[in-house]
């Protein structure tokens, strides 16, 4: 494997930690994020006047001169391939995708190919700068597979620390729309005696609750009270179809991100998502309240009916604040159209 070697000087007033000097004045077009740099450190490849040094707490000097050996980054394991893809918006160091219903995020020992990490392999090539030292994409987040909607990977090693320290700050911006059997209300009495159930004003319900994977069953996800991870999910109401109120479409947004949680919340708070096939989302409509056809397209709705509609947040190279929008999707738009027809 080739290396390159990077030279600089230390600007004035540098920071008290060699990890966090380098970070400020290594040249931007490096790509390195500090977890990088330390990391380089460790690894003896970081020079001050000409002595390897290898404490990231080392206290450099105002005009030392720096030179770093970065081994050229490694290709990915992982194939491209010639997917087609989505692209909502695109720069040197990250693209945001509007993922199809279907397409696996990451290969895996059940989806070893086909994935949208194989498709940005393709898309990307050469623009990858290295992610931890390989030409890969960086993953800070994912959506499920049957879910659709937008997502940012990373392109460079810098945005990909960036963009993870905003998820893990949950300082991100995340809608999502789903429909959801029954319509969530404050003035129901049941959801009042649901644990983890609260409402806000504006009749928006929040769920709090722990979340860990189920004991029984490692494909899910259960609502638990202790242990497991912290999950909040905010949910509105949009609109609400059939003449007794049989489905809904909710507007859903995370203060956390963990896995599968609009779905197993949702279902906790008894309204599951129409063709949930985890989480129960298959019932039985009341008979008045939809036509036959609109209660068997219901039935037949092939996936979770869930699209990430909005993601906001920080450049994390740039500073500038980003936000993007997606529409629903054909086919949950034309189930809502259905649910929309009377009854006749």
């Amino acid at each position: 494997m080739g290396t390159r070697q990077i030279e600089f000087q230390i600007a004035a007033d540098p920071p008290p930690r060699l990890d966090k000097a380098l970070s400020r004045d290594v040249p931007a077009d490096e790509n390195l994020s500090r977890t990088r740099l330390a990391r380089l450190i460790e690894e003896g490849a970081v020079s001050i006047d000409g002595t390897v040094i290898l404490d990231p707490k080392y206290k450099v000097p105002e005009g030392a001169a720096v030179t770093i050996r970065v081994a050229e980054a490694e290709d990915s394991h992982i194939g491209p391939e010639d997917i087609p893809l989505e692209v909502v918006f695109e720069d040197p160091d990250l693209i945001v995708i509007n993922k199809p219903a279907g397409m696996v995020v990451h290969p895996a020992p059940g989806s070893p190919n086909g994935t949208l990490v194989n498709a940005l392999l393709h898309h990307c090539g050469d623009d990858l700068s290295g992610v931890g030292g390989v030409k890969r994409p960086g993953i800070v987040h994912r959506i499920d597979k049957e879910t659709s909607g937008l997502l940012v990977v990373a392109k460079s090693d810098s945005a990909h620390h960036g963009l993870a320290a905003q998820f893990e700050a949950h300082s991100v911006e995340r809608y999502y729309r789903a429909i959801c059997y029954g319509v969530p209300d404050a003035n129901d009495p049941r959801l009042r005696g649901v644990k983890g159930v609260s409402f806000e004003p504006g009749n928006i319900m929040r769920l709090t609750t722990q979340l860990a994977r189920h004991r029984t069953d490692r494909q899910r996800q259960a609502v638990l009270f202790h242990g497991g991870r912290h999950a909040v999910t905010r949910a509105r109401v949009v609109e609400s179809f059939g003449n007794a109120a049989g489905l809904a479409l909710i507007e859903c947004w995370l203060e956390t991100g963990r896995t599968h949680q609009i779905r197993v919340h949702m279902a906790h708070a008894g309204h599951g998502l129409v063709g949930d096939p985890v989480y129960g989302g298959k019932r039985k409509l009341a008979a008045k309240a939809f036509s036959a056809k609109t209660a068997e397209a219901v039935r037949a709705f092939p996936r979770q009916a869930l699209h990430a509609a909005v993601l906001g947040f920080e450049h994390p190279v740039t500073g500038e604040n980003l936000r993007f929008e997606a529409e629903l999707p054909e086919d949950m738009q034309t189930l809502i159209d259905t649910l929309r027809a009377p009854l006749t």
